[in-house]
């Protein structure tokens, strides 16, 4: 496994231990940014193959743990265990396997799709309790009509009455 920035060397080290050793590992303040144990914030570990198929994709738009470091942790573990796209990656796997960490900014509400810009922003489409997140800068995906076509294809949204959100991401590889 691929990685240098250190919210990726964490979330490769607990993808590692969850695979070889089936062992979720506590994240160690002596080890890991301090920034870690400060924010709160929602954030998507996205694997890759290293000839860049997806190979899984866990998030959450909104902090769900007491700090980043522990958001990490469970999404690194599901987007490698759970992500119901793909078998859960085998230990033969992780040498083949490329991960990024995306911090996700706030979600702000959006009155035009004329605010949209796939390349900067990630949306959140919204109708009921459904809902479809598409991160931002997404190959392939080049339109404003793209993003939203498919947030929507996510969500199980067939007709033209959602809300729609949209966030920033700090992406790290």
């Amino acid at each position: 496994m691929i990685g240098t920035h250190p919210y990726v060397k964490w979330a490769i080290k607990v993808i590692e231990n969850y695979i070889l050793h089936s062992k979720v590992i506590e994240p160690d303040p002596n080890s890991l940014p301090k920034e870690l144990f400060e924010k709160r914030a929602g954030c998507f570990v996205t694997l890759h193959t290293k000839n860049g198929n997806l190979r899984g994709c866990i998030g959450t738009f909104e902090p769900t743990q007491e700090n980043l470091a522990f958001e990490i942790r469970n999404n690194a573990i599901a987007a490698a265990s759970q992500d119901p796209r793909f078998p859960p990656v085998s230990k033969e796997e992780l040498n083949n396997i490329v991960v990024s960490v995306d911090i996700l900014s706030e979600i702000q509400p959006v009155s035009s799709i004329s605010e949209l810009d796939p390349k900067k922003y990630g949306i959140i489409v919204a109708k009921g309790f459904r809902r479809g997140l598409l991160l931002p800068d997404i190959e392939g995906v080049d339109t404003i009509e793209e993003q939203i076509r498919i947030a929507k294809l996510k969500a199980g949204i067939f007709d033209d009455d959602f809300k729609i959100f949209k966030f920033t991401v700090e992406r790290y590889h």
